[in-house]
């Protein structure tokens, strides 16, 4: 049975709280971010690795090297977490940007952590057919957590919420894209406990998604490379 959750804090301690990691892989200095929240988190995800909705209890943001060339990318980050102490089902993404160069934003409770790389950049709907199999490593990775719990169609609503804001901040900072053709997102909420109720709606006029889309429009802007 989940334990009861007390109602949530909009001027509490951060809930991303950050360990930031460095490693040494192929002769490169290499980032990562891990998040490790611990139990009590939904999470819904295109990430490679604990991609989908599930109950997962840490969130790694790893560097890779340009020209990345492995083929088993999600045991490549579930080695890199478990070197890292994290135990437990988690999510697991990858990008070659630099992740030490992060944005962050908070609104009224919700957060977003985003790392962005932007160099291969374009729109969603293109002439060209798409590829089979994996594609390279993401490049705008969006994490944000808010401190309630969604129900499942809303934990889907917040993905397209952040998304929508992710685009908007691309177009506010002036780049002619809606994104890159590998990025990815992850939105973690609270499991529902005894007496806590979940919220149905996380679109960007509901009361957590409108806060969701605010911190992850801001969170956007402040990873862009012009924005440092």
């Amino acid at each position: 049975m989940s334990a009861l959750l007390p109602p949530p804090r909009t001027d509490a301690a951060p809930l991303l709280d950050l360990e930031r990691l460095t490693r040494t892989e192929d002769g490169e200095r290499l980032h990562a971010l891990l998040w490790r929240p611990g139990p009590g988190w939904r999470m819904v995800s295109s990430a490679v690795l604990g991609g989908g909705l599930a109950e997962r209890a840490w969130v790694l943001n790893a560097q890779v090297a340009h020209g990345y060339r492995r083929t088993d990318p999600a045991r490549h980050l579930a080695d890199l977490a478990r070197a890292a102490g994290a135990r437990g089902p988690g999510v697991g993404l990858m990008t070659a940007a630099d992740v030490s160069a992060f944005g962050r934003a908070r609104d009224g409770g919700a957060e977003a952590v985003v790392t962005a790389g932007i160099s291969v950049r374009g729109w969603a709907a293109v002439p060209a057919e798409g590829a089979a199999g994996a594609a390279p490593p993401g490049t705008i990775n969006v994490v944000a957590a808010l401190p309630v719990a969604l129900s499942d169609a809303a934990l889907v609503n917040a993905v397209m919420t952040a998304t929508e804001a992710k685009v908007q901040a691309l177009l506010d900072a002036g780049l002619d894209c809606s994104g890159t053709p590998t990025d990815a997102v992850c939105v973690a909420a609270r499991t529902t406990g005894d007496g806590v109720g979940e919220h149905a709606f996380a679109g960007p006029r509901s009361e957590w998604g409108a806060r969701l889309a605010r911190a992850v429009h801001r969170a956007v802007g402040a990873a862009l490379p012009a924005a440092r």
